[in-house]
């Protein structure tokens, strides 16, 4: 999508026009063009959700289908859940929504293992996503350097989908961590995690006047 037509839209979520059912394919373009050049804008995404709940004549699943899971791009924010909420009942008897669903849990769990799992199972469903799988590791590197100090060099690649050890690299190079002796890769030392904060409190004098005047 042209960088005009992008701030058209912009400027139509911007207004009561955000509500207008004539834009709905409009902004169903928009999340084709999001999964397409790997781009996110959650508020036009949540409209059309929002567009569906008013006109559930207009539902289009597949579109639903792609933004649930450009939402899963986005952890560790709440995006999902956000829009979780605007599906309606027929949306959430979907099985393929069901799927997603299944999907965000798992990774709300951190059991990236099982998720890379039924990924593969599920393939197909976000194949038409460019940096589907990137934005996944980016959140579970996020998660590794919040839980570990250390970790093991095949755990890590588990974690992260099973990855080839020239991909293992990058990750690891793009995270700032460090190769350490018996297999392991420092992901933050103690220091990194304990960061003293220095606090400066400015009290005005009369806010303390009277409780002077009480102790002479």
């Amino acid at each position: 999508m042209e960088n005009g037509q992008s701030q058209t839209i912009q400027e139509m979520l911007g207004c009561i026009e955000r509500y207008n059912p004539d834009h709905l394919k409009i902004l169903e373009s928009y999340v084709q063009d999001q999964a397409k050049n790997n781009t996110y804008d959650l508020e036009a995404n949540l409209a059309v959700l929002k567009l569906y709940q008013f006109n559930p004549h207009m539902l289009n699943f597949d579109i639903t289908y792609t933004i649930l899971l450009k939402c899963l791009t986005n952890l560790p924010h709440t995006d999902f859940v956000m829009a979780k909420c605007l599906l309606l009942p027929q949306q959430m008897k979907d099985e393929n929504i069901q799927t997603i669903i299944d999907l965000a849990d798992i990774l709300e769990r951190a059991d990236f293992t099982l998720f890379w799992q039924r990924a593969e199972v599920n393939r197909t469903m976000f194949r038409h996503i460019t940096g589907f799988h990137d934005s996944i590791r980016k959140f579970v590197s996020h998660v590794v350097g919040t839980t570990f100090q250390t970790i093991k060099r095949d755990l890590l690649k588990e974690l992260l989908g099973g990855i080839e050890d020239s991909t293992l690299e990058n990750w690891i190079k793009r995270n700032g961590w460090k190769h350490q002796a018996h297999d392991l890769v420092v992901v933050a030392t103690q220091d990194d995690k304990i960061k003293t904060k220095n606090i400066t409190e400015k009290i005005e004098f009369d806010n303390v006047g009277a409780l002077m005047a009480q102790c002479i």
